[in-house]
């Protein structure tokens, strides 16, 4: 079942805005409240809302469908909606879908308990792991980095599709050996873990990484990102994107591309992993077209020429 928040502006009028993020112990939750509450001050009459989701896969379907004006996705999930990928959950071409903005990298982060003995990823077989909710953008996260690592989900002793929150829950249960989840650095769930049990995150060789090629890059979880994390860890990161449809009017996306890079320093107090957005990097990479109203901001910024 869905969790929703809702965010109501003192000033009521027609301009209805569905902010779509995903689980609320990860990052899109937070940065999307966020969200909410620049656009509920900055676009007037307007009245937003947060949705929790399963994130990318079905925020992206609910953007096609008309059910929300702006969503967190990741890269990878954007470029399999809009080439229409069924095994990835898009039973078509999502061609309505426009880009707001390139935002912040996810970081592949592999989280096992310490007892359970994995410190690599050939310690998986036989171990039991959390891919995130099925077809999520963190399941397809998944499946790209367990087939470049030689790794089968038939190699796992059991093999569970479930989100941050309960993922933790059963390592702190000792009910699951490991998770694997795509988020920001310093993502609530793995802080939570770390106050009550000592755990491994397990590196993802850069080899591994090239291997799946674009738009997986190889990226490192800092020392000290975690509590017990004492060395700098290889990861994949994958870039997150801001994402809208077509049926958003030009100035709606204008106004919510303007006062999300105008108010950086909200976005920042609610989660560090706003620290890695820039305009500079907002249109680089993105496998989708532009909203006509970010373009329109992005022109006035000298950012398209």
């Amino acid at each position: 079942m869905l969790c929703t928040a809702f965010i109501t502006p003192a000033v009521h009028g027609q301009e209805f805005i569905n902010v779509l993020t995903g689980g609320t112990s990860g990052v899109y939750y937070p940065l999307g409240v966020a969200l909410s509450e620049i656009y509920a001050d900055g676009i007037e009459g307007s009245r937003t809302q947060v949705q929790a989701t399963k994130a990318s896969v079905e925020n992206l379907n609910l953007l096609a469908q008309g059910r929300g004006e702006i969503a967190f996705a990741l890269g990878d999930s954007v470029a399999l909606a809009w080439e229409g990928n069924e095994e990835a959950g898009f039973p078509r071409r999502l061609e309505s879908l426009r880009a707001i903005a390139a935002i912040y990298p996810n970081y592949v982060q592999i989280v096992a308990d310490a007892q359970s003995g994995i410190v690599s990823l050939e310690d998986l077989p036989g171990k039991s792991m959390s891919v995130g909710a099925p077809a999520s953008g963190t399941e397809l996260n998944a499946r790209a980095i367990f087939e470049a690592a030689g790794i089968s989900y038939e190699d796992l002793g059991r093999l569970e599709y479930l989100p941050y929150a309960e993922s933790a829950e059963l390592i702190k249960n000792r009910q699951l050996d490991s998770t694997l989840q795509s988020a920001g650095l310093g993502v609530a769930f793995i802080q939570d873990l770390t106050a009550t049990h000592s755990i491994n995150i397990v590196a993802i060789p850069p080899e591994t990484v090239v291997q799946i090629g674009e738009p997986y890059v190889p990226a490192v979880i800092p020392a000290g990102t975690y509590r017990g994390q004492d060395e700098d860890i290889p990861t994949a990161a994958i870039g997150n994107i801001l994402v809208s449809h077509e049926g958003v009017s030009e100035e709606t996306a204008y106004q919510m591309t303007k006062l999300m890079f105008e108010n950086l320093d909200l976005m920042r107090a609610a989660h560090s992993a706003a620290e890695s957005i820039d305009i500079e990097a907002a249109i680089k990479g993105l496998p989708i077209p532009l909203h006509a109203g970010a373009e329109r901001y992005y022109r006035e910024q000298g950012i398209i020429q």
